[in-house]
């Protein structure tokens, strides 16, 4: 039977038990803060790293898992029999995708496959927990690999975001967009599309957002035989209205963001994530 590693990066934002109950290898993107840096989620949380934002002013910098770090990992557990798949963050809001590939290239196997998942935080997340289901129900290596590739493009979401300020300054949203989320008490309903985050709906107040979202949902329709996820940044009633809705639903989990993903979210943001029927 074929010893298979499941592999991603910290911005597929799993909790701690669901790493550990698939025994995920995640390598943590790094987050600068002023001249510290800190191993997301390892070495500082997201309620912290939030603190310091809205206390000291600074909008953190975050910097790819790079290829050395990819090879030395890939490295380590070829050398123990395992065949690897790596499935990382959209191509087009990181390089890391990109770092993946050349460690691959650099150890010259066909025993990696390195898969771009066109998303980010729990859009990632659900590719990566369909990964670990398929390999629970003995699927092959090649089998898991053609499955996940496949759900790429049916990876759909929406998610409700406080302000997009710092959406616009890590480069995520475009300024026109935000702008117009930022004035007149308007909420912007936001959704990963081919890689990169696009407005979907304009709502006015919180009850308009946990609605649209919903709406979103159910327009799409969710898959039944498949996890979805509530992914939150801090207290907020967008998530509250979600719970209640989703409440006693064995399919859904919820999860906070990391800190890469709360630098250019900020507090209150929330969103459900999921793989259309």
């Amino acid at each position: 039977m074929e010893k298979i590693k499941i592999m991603t990066v910290s911005t597929a934002d799993l909790p701690k038990n669901i790493i550990d109950k698939y025994d995920i290898e995640v390598l943590p993107l790094l987050v600068n803060v002023g001249e510290e840096s800190y191993l997301d989620v390892i070495d500082i949380t997201t309620s912290k790293l939030l603190e310091i934002m809205d206390r000291d002013g600074i909008f953190p910098t975050t910097t790819q898992v790079n290829p050395q770090r990819h090879y030395e990992c890939f490295k380590k557990y070829l050398e123990q029999g395992y065949k690897i798949i790596m499935i990382s963050m959209s191509s087009k809001m990181s390089g890391t995708y990109q770092s993946a590939c050349l460690a691959k290239d650099m150890l010259e196997t066909n025993d990696i496959a390195v898969i771009d998942s066109l998303n980010v935080t729990s859009g990632l997340g659900v590719l990566v927990l369909k990964a670990c289901r398929l390999r629970e129900a003995s699927y092959s290596f090649d089998e898991i690999v053609n499955e996940i590739i496949n759900t790429v493009p049916h990876i759909k979401s929406a998610i409700a975001f406080n302000r997009l300020d710092n959406l616009i300054k890590g480069g995520r949203l475009s300024k026109a967009a935000g702008t117009i989320g930022n004035i007149l008490g308007i909420k912007l309903i936001l959704t990963v599309k081919d890689g990169e985050m696009v407005v979907v709906d304009k709502v006015r107040g919180t009850k308009k957002a946990a609605k649209a979202i919903l709406n979103y949902v159910n327009d799409i329709r969710i898959s039944n035989n498949e996890t979805s996820i509530l992914l939150y940044i801090g207290e907020n009633e967008v998530r509250e209205l979600l719970e209640d809705t989703y409440k006693g639903n064995e399919n859904f989990i919820e999860c906070e963001a990391g800190c890469v993903v709360g630098t250019h979210s900020g507090s209150g943001a929330c969103g459900v994530f999921f793989i259309e029927e």
